[in-house]
């Protein structure tokens, strides 16, 4: 199999931003505009600027399957309260558009996001993987990022965290709903950290799971099969646990130790 040519870059060999609110499908578009017309009643002035991310701004969103991914910024750290509140506005607009299917509006405060890559990855998520909805757009003060090993490990390496957490919350998951959540939140970071794994040597981004499936197997062919079932559960998560315990017993913890190995540990401040 031919490796594609790297995609997702600036002529100048930076990371493009990804989506925008221009390729919204036309059935998101009503929801979107009251995500944006009711943020600013919840926070009041101290919300900065609004993002979309995920499948909406790319135009890949499926009416009564995508879920509504947002981010808003404020001017102080967010609260416990502001959480809830995020969440309330959450479920009512999952209430009223039956368009979406769930979703979680990320809260953030800027300064958190002005922090170098060394520290987090916040900036790289903000000006890469979200595209601006309302206010100032605080992309315009973060640096152009590449596809580095840098980049990978403040993305994807903390693996060795969050497969403790995994364990436990497959351990706690009791309902159908509960196992088709773990199961797609556990085969999207899987997916997405065998991606970045390779993605310095490629040297491009993509978002698309598919494609970042196809990439990993070129150069890990003996996981192919692993890293296909994580994408099957991704995609088309089930209540069945089984697939689960294979990626968790079986691609997670090679997963980990290649990574750490590439590239190294996530480092936190």
């Amino acid at each position: 199999m031919n490796t594609p040519a790297p995609t997702g870059l600036n002529p100048d060999g930076t990371i493009a931003r990804e989506g925008s609110t221009t390729r919204t499908p036309p059935a998101f578009i009503p929801v979107i505009e009251a995500l944006r017309t009711r943020l600013p009643d919840v926070f009041g002035p101290r919300l900065h600027s609004t993002y979309l991310y995920g499948s909406i701004p790319r135009g890949t969103a499926t009416p009564e399957t995508s879920d509504l991914d947002a981010l808003a910024l404020l001017h102080t750290p967010p609260t416990p309260e502001d959480r809830a509140r995020a969440d309330a506005l959450t479920a009512d607009l999952d209430a009223a558009f039956p368009a979406i299917d769930g979703g979680d509006i990320l809260l953030e405060h800027t300064d958190q996001i002005l922090r170098p890559l060394t520290s987090q990855d916040g900036g790289f998520f903000l000006a890469c993987l979200c595209a601006p909805l309302s206010g100032p757009d605080l992309a315009d003060h973060l640096p152009a990022y590449r596809p580095t090993t840098l980049l990978a490990r403040q993305t994807n390496g903390d693996l060795h965290r969050l497969l403790p957490r995994w364990h436990h919350a497959l351990t706690e998951a009791h309902t159908d709903t509960d196992l088709s959540t773990l199961a797609r939140r556990v085969g999207r970071r899987l997916v997405r950290t065998g991606f970045t794994l390779t993605m310095p040597t490629w040297g491009g981004w993509t978002s698309d799971l598919h494609l970042a499936t196809d990439l990993f197997s070129h150069h890990h062919p003996h996981q192919t099969d692993l890293m296909r079932l994580a994408l099957r559960t991704a995609t088309r998560p089930t209540p069945d646990p089984t697939p689960l315990h294979r990626l968790l017993d079986d691609l997670a913890p090679w997963l980990e130790t290649t990574y750490t190995a590439a590239h190294g540990r996530k480092t936190t401040p």
